[in-house]
Parts: structure tokens; sequence; C-alpha cells
């Protein structure tokens, strides 16, 4: 069990080696993941396991259980059982909950793939409430459930454009552009 404390892998420097910064990726990941879904109830989101059994990818996922802002978040994966708690979570940049009542809106749902869910997760400038519908994805029955508003599927696939066309990199814009296509396509079909 890992327990750990988030305030401890907020301000890593440049010198700091890859596997601390892994680390905190993935902590920040799962605070994210479990402050933008349901409170105090286990669910499990699109976030891979980070471990890896016998050299091998474990194919899990982070199923996660938010609390009261005072409590540590419980973490899990579905396969391995590697698990944790992260504590001093609340109020960080991590922290997707709504901090205010605001009018419910119908959401639709699309089924994504694991590819478009983890590029989603590394675009920079998205709005609260994009970012916090791409991190409360849900993984059910081996399928990865994405569920917005209209307008916030407008504006990720905007996102997604805007990145791509910024994007040096061209692997990276390569896998921007599939992510694009892949949402538009799923935009422009009945939804769930």
């Amino acid at each position: 069990m890992l327990v750990a404390d988030l305030q401890h892998f907020l301000d890593l420097g440049p010198d700091t080696p890859g596997p601390a910064r892994k680390l905190a990726e993935h902590l920040a990941g799962i605070v994210a993941a479990a402050s933008a879904g349901d409170a105090h109830t286990p669910w499990e989101t699109a976030l891979p396991c980070r471990r890896r059994p016998a050299t091998r990818r474990c194919p899990g996922r982070i199923t996660v259980v938010c609390p009261q802002p005072d409590q540590p978040i419980g973490w899990r994966c579905t396969c391995c059982g590697d698990d944790g708690t992260i504590s001093n979570w609340a109020g960080s940049i991590y922290d997707l909950r709504r901090h205010g009542l605001t009018a419910a809106q119908p959401r639709h749902g699309i089924l994504i793939d694991a590819d478009t869910a983890a590029i989603l997760r590394t675009l920079p400038f998205l709005d609260n409430d994009c970012q916090r519908a791409v991190f409360a994805i849900r993984a059910l029955n081996n399928e990865l459930h994405l569920a917005m508003t209209e307008t916030e599927l407008d504006d990720l696939i905007d996102a997604l454009a805007a990145e791509s066309n910024h994007e040096p990199n061209r692997r990276r814009q390569r896998q921007l552009d599939t992510a694009y296509d892949h949402l538009t396509t799923a935009a422009g079909q009945p939804r769930w």
C-alpha cells in the first residue's frame, strides 16, 4: 500500500528523477479523477495501472473513492491489487470538485478508446468543466464512457484541434488528430 501526501509531489524540480516524476503524474491523475467523479462511491476510472508485474503492463484500471475533503482518497487497481491513499489533496490544482451549484444540463455519453482517453488527459488548456468530464471517464464492461454536455464536447473538440495545430512533434500531432477524428465522428452519431 502506498500512502502519499500530494503536497510532497506538487513542486518537483527539474532535477527530479523520472520515476518520481511518473509517480507524481500518477497520483495527480488519481486525485483529478477521484474529485471529478461521484463522492463517497467507489468507481472505476479510465486511468491505467502503473505497475508492470513480470515486465508486462498491468491490464487493470484504477478504482477510486473520494471521501470528505479532509480525508485521504483511496485507490486500487482492479487487476493486480496495487492500492494506496492520497492525503492533503483538497484545494490543490488537481482538485476538480465543483465549488458551487450549477444548472443541470443534459449529458450525452460517448464511447471512446483508451488511447483517446489518454490523449484527452494530456490537454493543457481545458476549462474546469471539460477537465472534470475528461477525468470522470468511467470504465464499464471494458468500455470507456465519456459523459459531456454539447457545449463541453464542442469545447473539447476545439481544444484538440488547437493543440494539434500547434504541436511540433509529428507523433503527438497524429495522436491528437486521431483523437479529434474519433470525437468528431462520435459527436455526429446518436448518443445515449
